[in-house]
């Protein structure tokens, strides 16, 4: 049976260059970083060295990257860390209404904590309110964060634009952006970019599970959430996982060389693909900016079926996709991210997300244009739904 992977925004399989990398290290290199023998200083030679690589990328100094064990943790050290450690200039912090939970769960828990959470709403193509968030950042605003591209919709937020905003309106408040999905095919020089702190992550450019990375700017006060040996500056304590570090360094300049070849050919894929199927079925929906979009999503919703149905009956066919986000998946409530497009909920319990990697081929999708209409057909013979668009 074939089997077409389109849920790279999920996680991405491991490059064999990355692989490789790894392997080396791992059989090399096995000291602790922070210990002063010489399988120690071998082992901080090669965490120096990852941290190096993606600085230059990044366009930053060496010690302003801090290895975390995800982007989640990435994200919560970023939320949690600035905020707690800004008590005495504000408690008031903005996050987009379809961040990843990764961020607006931790956003709950400074509520709990005392902050004060605006979620900022977006437009029927998933982009923020410049005007509304200029608006709303106060001389209390400690933090801002707003994901640089959306992990369902893929819809690209102006970043560039919101740090000018920001600045203007108080040039204290720091600014966050979630880029594990831009990673691979948007900029991430943060010079350009203009943020304060950025978060990325291996598993979404064909690097090793559990392996993040938090750019905080020099000078920003960042409070830790994890406790011990001071590693990291003290920012992150743990022994650096230095076989999945040097697999990160390799696999983001391995994307960011590949960037803007693969973004023109995934794109040209991207667009094919949604023409075909809002030809070839009714009653479907383009979810976010057809312009603004990430090069390897689309999300689309088919009415009157529900989205885990054909999630199944496309994996019985050897195609792998997903109804939103892999974090998620456990969970039978809608995705908060159609919803906040002012989609209905029948939109939302009818998603689909296809996200292209490097080795989805026109082929792979010419086979997903032959069997989706088919599940979509059937499954609308026994749906007791019928929704009026």
């Amino acid at each position: 049976m074939k089997q077409i992977y389109l849920d790279h925004a999920s996680t991405t399989p491991l490059d064999k260059k990355v692989a490789k990398a790894m392997a080396v290290c791992q059989e090399k290199i096995y000291g602790n970083a922070t210990s002063l023998h010489k399988l120690g200083r071998e082992a901080k030679t090669e965490l120096n060295k990852a941290r190096k690589t993606i600085a230059q990328i990044l366009n930053c100094r060496q010690e302003e990257i801090i290895f975390t064990g995800s982007g989640t943790e990435s994200d919560n050290l970023a939320v949690l860390g600035v905020m707690r450690a800004g008590k005495s200039l504000g408690n008031h912090i903005i996050v987009s209404s379809i961040e990843h939970h990764a961020v607006l769960y931790t956003a709950e828990q400074l509520e709990v904590e005392g902050s004060k959470v605006l979620r900022l709403k977006v437009d029927k193509d998933g982009i923020v309110d410049l005007v509304e968030l200029e608006k709303n950042i106060t001389a209390d605003t400690v933090l801002v964060s707003i994901m640089y591209a959306n992990n369902e919709i893929g819809s690209i937020q102006p970043i560039k634009e919101i740090a000018k905003i920001i600045k203007q309106k108080n040039p204290k408040t720091l600014f966050h952006t979630d880029a594990c999905q831009a990673a691979g095919y948007l900029d991430l020089n943060v010079q350009n970019l203009g943020v304060d702190l950025l978060t990325i992550n291996g598993s979404k450019i064909y690097g090793p599970k559990g392996t993040g990375v938090l750019y905080v700017k020099a000078g920003v006060k960042i409070d830790p959430i994890i406790f011990g040996g001071g590693q990291e500056q003290g920012k992150r304590s743990g022994t650096e996982n230095i076989v999945g570090i040097v697999g990160l360094a390799e696999a983001l300049k391995i994307a960011n060389a590949k960037r803007k070849i693969e973004s023109i050919r995934e794109t040209k894929l991207r667009d094919y693909f949604i023409k075909q199927v809002l030809a070839k079925i009714p009653k479907v929906v383009l979810n976010g900016s057809q312009e603004k979009r990430l090069p390897n999503n689309i999300n689309i919703s088919i009415l009157d079926i529900e989205g885990e149905a054909m999630l199944l009956w496309l994996d019985k066919y050897g195609i792998y996709c997903s109804t939103g986000s892999a974090c998620d998946s456990q969970s039978l409530e809608p995705s908060h991210v159609i919803l906040a497009l002012g989609r209905p909920y029948e939109y939302a319990n009818g998603a689909l997300r296809f996200t292209l990697g490097r080795g989805t081929t026109k082929k792979d999708l010419d086979y997903v244009l032959k069997v989706l209409p088919k599940i979509v057909a059937d499954l609308r013979k026994i749906s007791p739904v019928n929704v009026n668009l």
